[in-house]
């Protein structure tokens, strides 16, 4: 079993609970309140860019122009693909993407947030594709069993979210997998336990992350509360 295998076959519970999330299953059935399509809508925008950071850096630690080339590849799907799934929940929500964009992180989204950029700034190569791989990975599981298991027409009001993620046939996660257990072969134990423990945190702020929009997470001091 290779190392990314066993990574994976580690997070197997926490995927199935984030399949099981009430979030996760509003998006099968179809059915999301707007306000938490919004929420989840501001806080995954600002995460993204700061996987966006998260890959640049990784790209400082590359010493071979095709790992450069995978970071960069991933930062040009951020920037010019992944939006259309964040347009899918705005026509639902009846908003503008464009009104949903510069607001500040939530607490779960900012503890993920400073998860990958301290990881990035401090870690290996190795922990980097580590701490940013549960991301894709868990987008396509869900989508791809929601795909299977729902088999969402295209009137679906997710059918666009659900096929984006769910019918990649050659994820980019394939080429970070493979990486991962190339630089898994030569690694220290101490280094592909630094790598095992970035992943599985990242996997439960996965999870962390639909029921910080499920609930529409907020900090518990607001200014207006606090002036009362």
């Amino acid at each position: 079993m290779s190392f990314s295998q066993e990574l994976r076959k580690e997070a197997d519970y926490i995927f199935e609970a984030i399949y099981q999330h009430p979030f996760v299953k509003g998006i099968a059935e179809g059915h999301l309140e707007k306000e938490q399509l919004v929420h989840y809508v501001k806080q995954d925008f600002e995460y993204l860019n700061a996987m966006i950071r998260t890959y640049a850096l990784g790209i400082v630690k590359c010493s071979r122009r095709e790992d450069m080339e995978l970071f960069s590849t991933s930062i040009d799907f951020i920037l010019n693909s992944e939006i259309h799934p964040h347009h899918n929940f705005c026509r639902v929500a009846g908003v503008k993407y464009e009104d949903l964009q510069g607001y500040a992180l939530a607490p779960t989204a900012r503890n993920y947030t400073r998860h990958m950029l301290n990881t990035a700034h401090e870690g290996s190569l190795g922990e980097i594709i580590a701490v940013v791989l549960p991301c894709p990975w868990v987008y396509l599981d869900i989508a791809a069993r929601m795909l299977r298991e729902c088999q969402p027409e295209d009137s679906h009001p997710f059918y666009e979210w659900i096929s984006f993620y769910g019918s990649q046939t050659e994820p980019r996660m394939n080429l970070y997998l493979k990486k991962l257990d190339e630089i898994a072969e030569s690694a220290s134990e101490e280094e592909k336990a630094r790598m095992k423990e970035h992943f599985i945190y990242s996997c439960q702020l996965e999870y962390m992350f639909f029921d910080m929009a499920y609930k529409i997470e907020e900090w518990p001091v607001q200014q207006a509360l606090a002036a009362k």
